[in-house]
């Protein structure tokens, strides 16, 4: 945060206006008084120098500005973020081909997408069914996804297999 009017410590500063010119070098008691007379504050905006600058401005106008450029570059910035769709192995065409298009939608979005198929009792027994449906997921999503994808990059965690698939880039 910087410093502004009285919190300015440094023995002598030097002034630049609100026009940008130079004022000189002079005490901070002389560039209060100088900002004071313009109605005006005095804001430390490089500490670090020797000796220190500081500028003559509106204060709450400045907060104003850098708040509204800081909202304005959070509105152009796209976040990734991961989205999770799971399976079964015993699962159902229709509900297959629904989940899969909620993955399509999901990366035409940009957004990664962690497949999981999820084993219940003796399903643990034939994990190739999950790997079955993960690679038919990996085919019906081919043309979205970058890299190789293949089944037997699924990892297994506990009774969960997974695998991430990320987006191609969007032109």
């Amino acid at each position: 945060m910087a410093r502004i009017n009285d919190q300015i410590r440094a023995r002598q500063v030097r002034v630049v206006d609100e026009e940008g010119e130079q004022l000189g070098i002079m005490t901070p008691r002389d560039a209060l008084r100088e900002a004071e007379d313009r109605g005006l504050d005095l804001v430390e905006v490089a500490p670090q120098a020797t000796p220190p600058v500081c500028r003559i401005m509106d204060y709450g106008k400045y907060r104003y500005e850098q708040k509204r450029r800081a909202r304005e570059s959070r509105k152009h910035q796209h976040t990734v973020s991961v989205k999770e769709i799971k399976y079964r192995p015993k699962i159902d065409t229709h509900d297959f081909e629904t989940k899969t298009n909620h993955v399509r939608q999901f990366l035409k979005a940009g957004n990664k997408v962690r497949i999981t198929v999820m084993f219940r009792g003796r399903e643990m027994a034939h994990q190739e069914f999950g790997r079955e449906i993960i690679q038919r997921v990996i085919d019906e999503t081919a043309d979205l996804c970058t890299g190789d994808n293949a089944s037997n990059l699924a990892k297994m965690e506990g009774r969960n297999m997974s695998l991430m698939l990320t987006p191609a880039k969007q032109q």
